[in-house]
């Protein structure tokens, strides 16, 4: 595996992204928008499925804001790729992205199982509806401490 690793880290444009004295800070930006895109609109439309904004149709709300959340999911996904790419054999051996790997995991996981029990328009939330989004608060929060956190034990 660390040779596949160590491949990545070699390919042409990892090798100019991290020479840039430009690019890497943008991609490192855009990663950050990306994710600030992404935690907000994830907790915004949990939020509303919880019980808050009560006056925002919900169904409105929350597909307005899944299509937010994708868009910035495939946006962090890409830009994250690029600066794992960077040191790709360093962040594999750190447990803090391993378990940043594993959280995104359970809260996809549990985006699949709040889709297929969610139901459309605008009746209050109730029951798994409410802790998948509950989940989904503490699941996407606790990705976001362990990217500060790569960034602090590298």
């Amino acid at each position: 595996m660390d040779a596949l690793f160590a491949g990545i880290e070699q390919l042409a444009f990892v090798r100019g992204l991290k020479a840039s004295f430009v690019a890497y800070p943008i991609v490192n930006a855009l990663h950050i928008l990306s994710t600030g895109a992404l935690l907000t609109s994830v907790w915004l439309m949990d939020l509303r499925i919880i019980g808050a904004f009560r006056s925002l149709p919900r169904a409105a709300f929350v597909a307005l804001l899944r299509r937010v959340a994708l868009c910035a999911f495939g946006g962090a996904l890409v830009t994250g790729a690029l600066l794992f790419s960077v040191r790709a054999r360093e962040y594999a051996a750190m447990p803090v992205f391993l378990a940043k790997m594993g959280l995104i995991l359970l809260a996809g996981v549990n985006f699949l199982a709040f889709v297929r029990h969610a139901k459309g328009g605008d009746e209050p939330a109730g029951g798994t509806v409410t802790v998948l989004a509950v989940l989904s608060l503490v699941l996407w929060t606790c990705v976001l401490f362990a990217g500060r956190f790569i960034g602090f034990l590298n």
